[in-house]
């Protein structure tokens, strides 16, 4: 690999570090109809939604149809939406969940450039996000199974731009503390400081010995969907190569929440996720660590950019509560209790 391109690389975190620092594309002129027309020769109705990088426009056609389009003006647009396009396209067909479909442009392609702007066109699933769904056990187990069969899809992929700087990628987290300066002293803090020493101590010289493969890297309550057809998986934009255990870590930290519990209610999804695919041992004993560490990253980079963009830090910060209770709860388990806890999860499944 690339050194440039190595995510534990200094040059790599300070890429991935410049593309969250700039605005979303939402600033830029609105060319949304006009490039819906010309390279896919539909016409409807559109709405901006809420994006932190790209510009993201949803799409409702005279036929009932709805669709979401992406767009972008910056360079590293171009390897982001050839990954993203490719990775729905590849799921299409795999069983145990559902995601949604990339439609070919006019010309047979799955990304188009235009005059310095490149997009690509998707169906919207209907459904319900899951941080609006009451989190019962049977949801988180069957999101845990649902998740599962997606890493085993993804695993099968030769997909393009997989090491593109991502700053939500494990290899920058031993780098993510030179924004701890954005985090209000207390205890949280000083649980992100503990979580963030123990993954560069204890976790990270051994992270190569894991099962590594493409990722979603995101799977977060609001990229996770409830729908007639199953659980669904939403934008891929910050897909990756990665530990495959490192996507559990990711939608486990969102739903600890249950301070009666060991792992506060994550126990629920990991035991989905493990009656499809079973975990090393290697896994059992860092899984976590690398939820704790995940909780902590989320903190530090939203406070980070919500300190960078000021009028958007409500949305910047969406998912920072969570994760501060969340680490809370398992900031209080020594590593003997944590694997315990795993194991016990994975034997008898709540």
């Amino acid at each position: 690999m690339n050194a440039r391109k190595d995510p534990a690389n200094e040059a790599y975190f300070r890429a991935a570090s410049a593309v969250l620092a700039m605005r979303a594309d939402a600033s830029e002129a609105d060319r949304s109809a006009a490039l819906l027309l010309r390279h896919y020769g539909l016409t409807g109705t559109l709405e901006t939604l809420s994006s932190e990088v790209e510009r993201t426009v949803a799409v409702d056609l005279a036929d009932g149809r709805r669709l979401i389009l992406k767009t972008s003006t910056r360079p590293e647009a171009r390897d982001s939406f050839a990954f993203q396009a490719q990775a729905i396209a590849g799921v299409q067909g795999a069983a145990g969940f559902v995601a949604p479909s990339v439609l070919p442009t006019l010309s047979g392609g799955l990304v188009f450039e235009d005059h310095g702007v490149c997009g690509y066109l998707q169906t919207r699933l209907d459904g319900t996000p899951l941080h609006q769904m009451q989190p019962t056990p049977d949801l988180l187990f069957q999101t845990g199974r649902a998740l599962a069969r997606l890493n085993m899809a993804l695993a099968l992929l030769p997909l393009p731009a997989t090491d593109r700087p991502i700053l939500w990628h494990i290899g920058c987290w031993s780098r993510l503390m030179e924004f701890a300066g954005h985090l209000p002293p207390g205890p949280i803090a000083t649980q992100v400081a503990q979580a963030m020493r123990d993954y560069v101590e204890t976790i990270e010289p051994q992270i190569r010995s894991l099962t590594w493969q493409v990722t979603h890297n995101d799977p977060s309550p609001f990229n996770m969907m409830v729908t007639d057809r199953g659980l669904g998986f939403i934008d891929f934009g910050d897909g990756c190569h990665s530990p495959r255990i490192q996507d559990l870590a990711i939608a486990a930290s969102h739903v600890v929440t249950d301070p009666g519990l060991p792992l506060g209610g994550a126990e629920h999804l990991i035991a989905g996720y493990a009656s499809v695919l079973q975990f090393s041992a290697l896994e059992t004993r860092l899984l976590v660590g690398l939820i704790r560490s995940r909780q902590s990253a989320l903190i530090l980079i939203n406070c980070w950019r919500a300190h960078l963009f000021p009028p958007e830090a409500a949305y910047i910060k969406k998912n920072v509560g969570r994760a501060e209770r969340g680490l809370s709860i398992l900031s209080a388990l020594t590593t003997a209790s944590e694997e315990a806890a795993v194991l016990a999860a994975v034997s008898h499944p709540p």
